[in-house]
């Protein structure tokens, strides 16, 4: 899929000022990095750049500030950065003006400089055309390694394409090859796994998937919309009851495109949402009344497993079930330990995505072990979604 990007394989980027924008959006906690998974996917880019003689120029935005606000400083992240990589990382006050020029002015040949928060400017979500010429004055070529950040069309994250000449960064480079592989140009039969609380937010998805995958697993929460829509008794299970008609045209479509709907045949049911609440699994026509549906059943499990042994690639977006409580959290997690069985034994190309699926399978102890897992989330679902990325279109070939 790469193929129709540009990337840095296309470019000599000795002694030239690389504006790399990246994403440092980390989750913190009394002034240090808790999480450093985001500094680790974009340090094979950065350090890339550096050992081949560019001067490495990071934009990046950090939280959702309303100007500037020493609180939503990238400093700190700066810091922890250069340790991940285990290089200095010079640091400028400011994105555009006197400090950043000067900070740029001074890098030697392989050094590496942390711009402060992009956000601390309203032009930045705005994409002012005078900001982007602000930052592009401080750059030789753009590379994007923000695929987090794609579907945002922002001043560092889709402008400068316009500007400079743009590249797409390994991490990005590695995003784009993982989707190509799962839905544009994948290996066949294609599963997707979809969960999550509700339809609502995943209608685009689902409709955009009928028409790529062969089958189509529903869990979690908007299972039961599903259900209800087919006149299952769903007791006091969370539902989306007004849904019902797009459910069911969105099962019709997936008819029409012969993909398969997969959707529970048993549950586990308790009384009340709350972790080790007595739970019991019961067949659909046995829910009781005053029942919450919080997991697939047993038979609903070997039913998604068989899916999984059918598929040559696997996409996967939320959870099963309410996976943040035991055991609510079995369907989910003993899902994502066969797909990791059969990804390990190179008979499934695995790709998951989105914030509650990668704790999912963190939790399942099996992140590591799929094809790739994305970071991202809106970006990641926008993507499935089938919707063009600003970030991604402007790196494109011609």
């Amino acid at each position: 899929m790469t193929k129709s990007f540009r990337t840095l394989d296309e470019v000599n980027v000795k002694g030239k000022r690389v504006l790399l924008r990246v994403d440092l959006n980390v989750p913190m906690e009394g002034g240090r990095v808790t999480d450093a998974t985001r500094l680790e996917r974009v340090a094979p880019t950065i350090t890339e750049i550096s050992d081949k003689g560019g001067k490495v120029i990071l934009l990046a935005h950090f939280g959702r500030p309303k100007g500037r606000d020493p609180k939503e400083s990238l400093k700190p992240v700066a810091d922890a950065l250069s340790k991940v990589i285990k290089r200095p990382v010079a640091f400028a006050e400011d994105c555009i003006g006197d400090a950043a020029a000067k900070a740029v002015a001074a890098l030697k040949d392989g050094d590496i400089l942390c711009l402060e928060n992009t956000r601390f400017h309203k032009e930045e979500e705005k994409n002012d055309a005078g900001f982007v010429t602000e930052l592009a004055k401080l750059g030789d070529i753009w590379v994007n390694d923000a695929f987090s950040a794609a579907h945002r069309a922002h001043a560092s994250t889709e402008g400068l394409g316009h500007k400079l000449p743009a590249y797409a960064g390994r991490t990005m480079q590695a995003e784009l090859d993982a989707l190509g592989k799962a839905l544009e140009a994948p290996t066949k039969p294609v599963i997707a796994i979809i969960g999550g609380a509700k339809v609502s937010t995943k209608i685009d998805l689902l409709e955009n998937l009928v028409n790529k995958v062969d089958a189509l697993v529903i869990g979690g929460g908007m299972a039961n919309t599903f259900l209800h829509a087919q006149g299952v008794a769903v007791g006091k299970s969370l539902a989306e009851k007004d849904l019902a008609p797009t459910a069911l045209r969105i099962m019709e479509k997936a008819n029409a495109a012969n993909c398969a709907i997969i959707l529970p045949v048993d549950a586990v049911v308790a009384n009340q949402f709350a972790a080790n609440a007595p739970s019991h699994a019961y067949g659909l026509d046995a829910i009781p009344a005053d029942g919450m549906i919080l997991d697939v059943g047993p038979q609903s499990i070997a039913r998604i497993h068989a899916a999984i042994d059918d598929a040559a690639t696997l996409v996967w977006n939320g959870p099963l079930g309410a996976f943040e409580l035991t055991p609510f959290d079995r369907g989910t997690v003993v899902s994502a330990k066969h797909a990791a069985e059969r990804t390990k034994a190179r008979k499934l190309i695995s790709v998951a995505g989105g914030g509650d699926t990668v704790a999912a399978l963190n939790q399942a102890g099996v992140g590591g072990d799929f094809s790739y897992v994305s970071t991202a989330g809106g970006a990641f679902l926008e993507w499935m979604e089938g919707k063009p990325l600003p970030g991604v279109e402007v790196l494109k070939k011609g």
